[in-house]
């Protein structure tokens, strides 16, 4: 197999359209499904069989935290915005990949550095949660991991990075990347409301209500990725979900988890691999290629998209998220630390706050 440096390809809606239908925009929906299903009633706390390629992703994820933790966030209390530090951090991580073919290492390492957030805008959202996700599609198509591994991806490898990416979150103050706002699920993740969803799915007493019971909340949120990102968020948000989270509180209105699953399925389907401004940034190579027509060399306008604009700054024409409307967004650890209150123990991250709603 011939391996090349992953690269931007999709710049119209045009070259959107013809993502939606290709096999690279299948294998992805395919994977996420698989993975979910197979998660269905499954604990994080339950036990489960790992290969020698999942405990390889564990011991790299392991060593991606020791990286934050020997790079502290530099002095930046007059700013709300991304610590500088955390491009140092991005610079040491790309040491830290595992043992791949080494025509390979270059095709991979694109997805894995990207994962973490953007260097030049010390941001993270949805896209680079994708790029993690494209990683671990990656490496199953290596044979570094199989089907057979897939509950094990899901309660043990992917948890384990939502874990570690709290802890980068709150050191640096990572900005939403295109971020929606109270619009959004959560201001950096999908995925975990997604497959939380998956392992709720006919569970006999807790119901998508629950949420809004701080006890249950409390209690269930080390067994369920569900009540473990409620939890975060009440634990930096203060107020009500219906005021800074009001599309979790509609969520908490549908009956049944399956509901709740096949709702986040479509719309991750529609928001993420369906919306030009993530999309635009995503990165073909020969593991994951592009099929359709090459873009034409950029201009301004191909950077500016009128229902959700993303500007791109100087040198970030190849890789970047942009944020909302081209408008940095504060980070809401940032806010939190102007309010100067602290968290309970509990949560990684020497920059947690709680924050008010205003």
């Amino acid at each position: 197999m011939s391996f090349i440096q992953p690269r931007k390809c999709i710049l119209t809606k045009e070259q959107l359209a013809h993502f939606q239908q290709s096999k690279t925009h299948d294998d992805i929906l395919s994977f996420v499904q698989n993975l979910n299903d197979t998660v269905v009633g499954v604990k994080l706390t339950d036990e489960c069989t790992m290969s020698p390629g999942v405990q390889a992703i564990l011991s790299v994820l392991d060593r991606v935290e020791a990286v934050a933790q020997d790079t502290p966030p530099i002095d930046n209390k007059a700013s709300r915005f991304g610590n500088p530090a955390f491009r140092t951090f991005y610079d040491k991580v790309a040491e830290t990949l595992p043992s791949l073919p080494k025509e390979a290492i270059e095709e991979l390492s694109v997805y894995f550095r990207e994962c973490w957030g953007n260097k030049s805008r010390i941001d993270y959202g949805s896209g680079m949660e994708l790029n993690f996700l494209c990683w671990l599609i990656c490496l199953e198509k290596l044979g570094v991991v199989q089907s057979s591994d897939h509950v094990a991806l899901v309660i043990r490898v992917f948890w384990r990075y939502v874990e570690v990416m709290r802890v980068l979150q709150s050191t640096y103050w990572l900005e939403p990347a295109g971020s929606h706002g109270v619009w959004g699920l959560d201001d950096y993740h999908f995925l975990p409301f997604l497959f939380g969803s998956a392992q709720l799915k006919g569970h006999k007493h807790l119901k998508p209500k629950s949420i809004h019971d701080a006890e249950i909340v409390d209690e269930f949120a080390k067994d369920y990725m569900y009540f473990g990102c409620i939890k975060f968020i009440n634990s930096i948000k203060t107020a009500s979900l219906r005021w800074h989270s009001p599309m979790l509180d509609d969520i908490s209105a549908v009956k049944t988890w399956d509901k709740v699953n096949e709702g986040m399925i479509k719309m991750y389907r529609a928001e993420v691999l369906g919306k030009l401004p993530v999309i635009q940034h995503f990165l073909f190579g020969s593991i994951l290629p592009w099929d359709g027509p090459m873009p034409s060399p950029p201009s301004e306008e191909d950077y500016v998209h009128k229902d959700h604009a993303h500007i791109a700054e100087p040198g970030e024409r190849n890789l970047g998220w942009g944020s909302c409307c081209g408008i940095p967004v504060p980070s809401v650890f940032g806010a939190a630390q102007a309010e100067g209150k602290v968290l309970g123990a509990g949560l990684a991250g020497p920059g947690i706050r709680p924050v008010p709603f205003d």
